[in-house]
C-alpha cells in the first residue's frame, strides 16, 4: 500500500502515519521543515514501513502542487492534515492575517485536494482524507475565520465525492501543539486516539467521521441552536 500523508509532522499526521507504519506501508512525508521530516521518516522505517521517502513544500505555495501529485503517484491514500489554529482575537483588525489563515486552512487544502481528486478520477482508485473540523459546523464569534475555512473544506469534499473516494475527518479539541495555549478540559482528546480512528476511517471507508464520536452530538446542538445564542 502506497500512503502519502501531506503535513506529516502535525502530531495527528504522525499518529495515522505510525499505524501505516505497522501494516508495512510505504510511505511519502510531506512538510516543509526537512529536518523533522526526516526524523519522522526514520521513527516509521523502525516501526517497519516498507519505504519512507520524504518531499519538502511550503504548502501554501501553489506552484509545488503539481509537482507534488506526480511524485505521489497513484498512491492508495492520501493524507490531507497540514493547517494552523489562528488566535482570533488577535488577528480580527488584521485583515491580512485573516486572508493569511483561510488561504492556508482552506485555499491551500482545496487546491491540494484537487489535484489528488483528478488522479484519482482518471485512475478509478484510491482514497482521499482531509482533515477539517468540528468548527467548520457553525461560525463561533471565538474562531469564525478558522471555522470558515474549514466549512470551505467540507463543501468541497462533499461535491468531490461524485468524483473520488473521499472522507472528511473532523475532529474536536484535540492535545497537540497547535492547541498548547488553550486550557484543557475533559473533551480533549489525544492526538492516538484520534489517529487511530482516523485510520479506522480511511480502512472502512467511511464519508464523514467525527473525532472522537461525541463531537457529532455536539455539533448537532451546535447547529441547532438560535443565532442569537451562539455568541462564544
Amino acid at each position: 500500500m502506497n500512503v502519502v500523508i501531506i503535513g506529516a509532522t502535525s502530531a495527528i499526521a504522525q499518529e495515522v502515519a505510525k499505524l501505516y507504519a505497522n501494516d508495512g506501508a510505504s510511505l511519502l512525508l510531506v512538510g516543509r521543515n526537512e529536518a523533522k521530516l526526516m526524523a519522522v521518516a526514520s521513527d516509521l522505517r523502525v516501526r517497519g514501513a516498507d519505504d519512507v521517502d520524504t518531499f519538502v513544500a511550503d504548502l501554501s505555495d501553489r506552484s509545488r502542487d503539481a509537482a507534488l501529485a506526480a511524485a505521489a503517484g497513484a498512491a492508495d491514500v492520501v493524507l490531507i492534515a497540514h493547517g494552523s489554529l489562528p488566535d482570533q482575537r488577535a488577528i480580527e483588525h488584521d485583515v491580512a492575517a485573516q486572508v493569511a489563515a483561510f488561504d492556508l486552512n482552506a485555499t491551500s487544502v482545496i487546491a491540494i485536494a484537487a489535484h489528488f481528486v483528478n488522479v484519482m478520477e482518471q485512475a478509478g482508485r484510491g482514497t482521499l482524507a482531509v482533515i477539517g473540523s468540528v468548527a467548520g459546523d457553525r461560525g463561533r464569534r471565538s474562531n469564525y475565520v478558522y471555522g470558515a475555512a474549514k466549512a470551505a473544506i467540507h463543501a468541497f469534499c462533499e461535491g468531490a465525492r461524485g468524483r473520488a473516494n473521499v472522507v472528511l475527518i473532523k475532529p474536536g479539541w484535540v492535545e497537540t501543539p497547535m492547541t498548547s495555549g488553550i486550557k484543557k478540559n475533559f473533551l480533549f482528546a489525544s492526538a492516538a486516539t484520534v489517529g487511530a480512528q482516523i485510520h479506522r476511517a480511511i480502512e472502512t471507508k467511511k464519508s464523514t467521521v467525527y473525532t472522537p464520536g461525541f463531537w457529532r452530538w455536539i455539533s448537532l446542538v451546535v447547529r441547532a441552536l438560535p443565532a442569537r445564542f451562539v455568541k462564544f
